[in-house]
């Protein structure tokens, strides 16, 4: 089981004398997870923890920025969890801990306060006020207070180093397929079922409606789908993640999700709604007489998709 600690200065003593992997951590990717190898490797005896930040310090710096995030703090703990880490560290990145300088940062949380037993990071880490540290400073930093340190290449391939921007860029892109294979699962968007216009039962075809909110918007489209409910269970759909110009151009994309053969009321639980294929790009159409076959048409092609993977 992975515990989340949210307050540095006041963790429990099982949680002491972790080895941490630090950074944002967005998305949780292969590159991740070469990471945490590299570390548990490191210190086999020590439980593995990662420390990270939220918001996202780009989030509080870049306000007005679109949202951009891969992965919110319950997708992230859950993809960490799979990987074997036992104690996630999420401190509240704020104006006030920014200010903290690149010493202050080491010595007072991952020293005093987590009481951290060796660390890991890669090449490119920076830390502290105004990205006054690196893993130069890190490494005589951990050194003279008894940490240990492991700076570990970026795990690569023929497009290069895996990383969040270029996960992003692939579902800007419309390929969540590229996605799946550098995060070494698909992406998923987790949300709470809010009320629409009922304009999916209208047209035969309910829909959960998920807003956003602070993640990615990924190319507007039409998705073949897979939605894990709060049992854990997993339901095959199709999901429309857009404007819907056709019957309502609103300013804001939402998530749309059908769940085949599903019955039963989804309003105010979490859904976690993973992309498979882009099967269309959003567009409008002459009427709801159009719309409503083109539906047809795309569950259809979201039924075969998943049946010839998910029965694999």
């Amino acid at each position: 089981m992975t515990i989340l600690h949210s307050d540095w200065r006041h963790v429990p003593a099982a949680a002491r004398g972790a080895s941490l992997a630090l950074g944002n951590f967005d998305g949780v990717h292969l590159g991740h997870a070469h990471l945490l190898r590299a570390l548990h490797g490191a210190r086999p005896d020590a439980p593995l923890g990662v420390l990270t930040f939220e918001p996202h310090p780009r989030e509080l710096f870049r306000p007005d920025d679109p949202p951009f995030r891969l992965s919110l703090s319950a997708e992230r703990r859950d993809a960490l969890a799979a990987l074997g880490v036992v104690h996630v560290v999420e401190i509240p990145f704020d104006r006030a801990f920014s200010t903290f300088t690149a010493e202050r940062f080491v010595r007072e949380v991952l020293h005093e306060g987590l009481g951290a037993r060796h660390l890991a990071c890669g090449a490119d880490f920076a830390y502290g006020h105004r990205r006054g540290g690196d893993v130069h400073t890190l490494a005589v930093q951990a050194e003279g207070l008894g940490i240990g340190l492991t700076v570990v290449p970026a795990l690569s391939d023929a497009g290069g180093p895996f990383s969040s921007t270029r996960i992003r860029r692939a579902l800007l892109d419309g390929y969540p397929e590229r996605a799946t294979a550098e995060l070494g699962r698909p992406w998923a968007l987790r949300g709470i079922v809010a009320h629409g216009d009922k304009r999916g039962r209208l047209l035969g075809y309910p829909t959960a409606n998920i807003p956003l909110g602070r993640h990615l918007e990924p190319a507007r489209g039409v998705y073949a789908v897979t939605v894990r409910l709060p049992d854990g269970s997993t339901r095959p759909g199709v999901a429309n993640i857009g404007r819907r110009p056709t019957v309502n151009d609103t300013p804001e994309s939402r998530l749309e999700a059908h769940l085949f053969d599903f019955e039963g009321d989804l309003y105010g639980l979490e859904l976690s709604v993973a992309l498979h294929t882009l099967l269309r790009s959003e567009r409008r159409f002459d009427g709801l007489d159009a719309l409503k076959a083109q539906i047809a048409d795309d569950a259809a092609w979201a039924r075969d998709y998943l049946h010839g993977r998910l029965e694999r």
